[in-house]
């Protein structure tokens, strides 16, 4: 699929991303990245979490050596560091991992913003320092914040093109494609976790509750800031 992009992302910048996101808005997830890849080329990263491998199976058929980030914040699930190891050799993945410049802590308890910040948003602008654009697996159903979210937009704090080749896929899309690939599952999610992060900010949710209503529970905060426009 072609899409055209200005060169110089200052040069009519808001009409070249709109332009594109409505070129791929309906377009397969593969497709989407399919034209990231041909765009953006090496300078094309995938941040990846590891609470699902889909974005991984859909991007590495298309191409298999993309780079990879996950970003170690010291405070990953054991099964979380299982399933990465497990998902790493599945693919035989070119992942880097990001880890914090900071000592282990406790300052989740009474600034959960600050330890974000320290310990995803800042390690991920380091992982994407001199790349044009990267991909995430965010969805539009997984939160309210996340409703609006693009297929393809300009990442600010960033200065890069930001790609969501999954944006609009709801939960029984994802559901069908794991079945239909057989692809590994996080052992958490069979235990009641809908959404992972780390484990002193992280819950099983109660029934009925918000799928996110497990991450930071009871503090209001509802991201971490990676995705934050």
């Amino acid at each position: 699929m072609s899409v055209a992009l200005a060169q110089d992302p200052a040069r009519d910048l808001e009409h070249d991303l709109a332009a594109a996101d409505a070129a791929l808005g309906g377009a397969r997830a593969d497709e989407i990245v399919a034209w990231a890849v041909g765009r953006f080329g090496d300078g094309l990263t995938l941040a990846a979490s590891f609470s699902d491998c889909v974005l991984i199976d859909v991007a590495t058929r298309v191409t298999p050596d993309l780079d990879v980030v996950f970003l170690d914040t010291q405070y990953h699930f054991p099964e979380t560091r299982r399933y990465l190891e497990h998902v790493r050799d599945r693919y035989g993945l070119r992942m880097r991992v990001v880890r914090p410049r900071v000592a282990m802590d406790d300052r989740f308890r009474a600034d959960p913003d600050g330890c974000c910040a320290v310990r995803k948003v800042e390690p991920l602008e380091r992982a994407l320092a001199g790349r044009a654009a990267w991909m995430s697996g965010l969805r539009r159903v997984e939160a309210p914040s996340r409703a609006d979210a693009r297929v393809v937009a300009w990442d600010a704090r960033r200065r890069l093109v930001k790609i969501n080749p999954l944006a609009a896929w709801t939960d029984a899309d994802v559901g069908a494609y794991v079945h239909a690939r057989e692809l590994p599952v996080h052992p958490l999610t069979g235990r009641g976790f809908p959404s992972i992060g780390c484990w002193p900010c992280t819950r099983a949710p109660h029934p009925g509750d918000d799928p996110r209503a497990g991450r930071w529970a009871g503090s209001g905060k509802t991201e971490c800031g990676i995705n934050t426009p």
